[in-house]
């Protein structure tokens, strides 16, 4: 058995709803939690890809790891910005969550999911991780850190777009399974897409550039190597280049790519009445 799209949409308004009452400590924790199962999905693409010299079959690894990250949220419980844009707008169009409740769960959840990442970005760095394979793992780090933050402010807007349309429609397609097996299906093939396709995810990027910026200043068996815009690999280029644009492109592409498509086809006629 499974849920029909209509019954999911209804299910994302009620999700909505719970996430916007939920208090300010379970949301910070929670999202802290999240940002952290994201950070160690990012950590495990970078290890995995740093050997593989060939660059598709080094996506295809990543790729095949990294949606480890939102199943640990799915399975695990954790608070998602990027999921998050897709459930509280939702749920707003439905009358059942004020924007400023929406404003009060992206918040947190946003500076949750970035102490949570940031923090494992810490624990890689300071544990000596990096220098596996040789200090592979370290290059691979700032080489992908590097890159985005070399993207023009429309390309990683519009990368953004992309990564969360289908980070939305993995969990909405997970919502539609009632096992956990089905879940885990449902999830992985999208989220494998986006990062195949090398799309930019706010909550990745929270691991993937700081830990970049951390490797770049670490003692790592990096010397002489040749990475392309390196120049481009700071704190501002990581704030204003990248998570501004990308942050902007998930919102737009969870919210009405998604949320808002699914709410005009399914669940328009049945808004609650002012």
């Amino acid at each position: 058995m499974m849920r029909l799209p209509k019954d999911i949409a209804s299910h994302c308004c009620g999700v909505g709803q719970t996430k916007a009452n939920n208090s300010l400590a379970n949301l910070l924790i929670l999202s802290i939690m999240a940002g952290m199962f994201i950070a160690l999905a990012s950590a495990g693409a970078n290890t995995v890809s740093s050997t593989i010299a060939n660059p598709a079959l080094a996506k295809l690894a990543a790729a095949a790891v990294f949606p480890c990250g939102l199943l640990m949220v799915l399975l695990a419980g954790g608070e998602l910005f990027t999921g998050n844009a897709l459930f509280l707008p939702m749920a707003s169009m439905q009358q059942q969550v004020s924007i400023a409740m929406i404003l009060r769960n992206w918040a947190v959840v946003y500076i949750g999911n970035f102490i949570g990442s940031f923090f494992i970005a810490l624990l890689v760095y300071f544990s000596g991780q990096m220098n596996l394979f040789e200090g592979a793992v370290a290059l691979q780090t700032i080489k992908t850190a590097a890159y985005k933050t070399s993207l023009s402010f429309m390309q990683a807007l519009i990368l953004g777009i992309m990564c969360n349309f289908l980070v939305c429609i993995a969990i909405w397609i997970s919502l539609a399974a009632k096992t956990v097996s089905g879940k885990i299906i449902g999830l992985y093939m999208p989220i494998m897409l986006f990062i195949l396709s090398g799309y930019e995810h706010s909550i990745a990027n929270m691991y993937y550039i700081p830990a970049g910026l951390l490797a770049q200043s670490g003692t790592f068996h990096t010397a002489g190597a040749a990475i392309a815009n390196i120049d481009q690999l700071t704190w501002s280029g990581f704030f204003f280049n990248n998570l501004l644009p990308v942050t902007i492109g998930n919102i737009i592409g969870g919210t009405l790519l998604v949320g808002v498509m699914y709410w005009f086809a399914y669940l328009k006629n049945n808004a609650k009445q002012s």
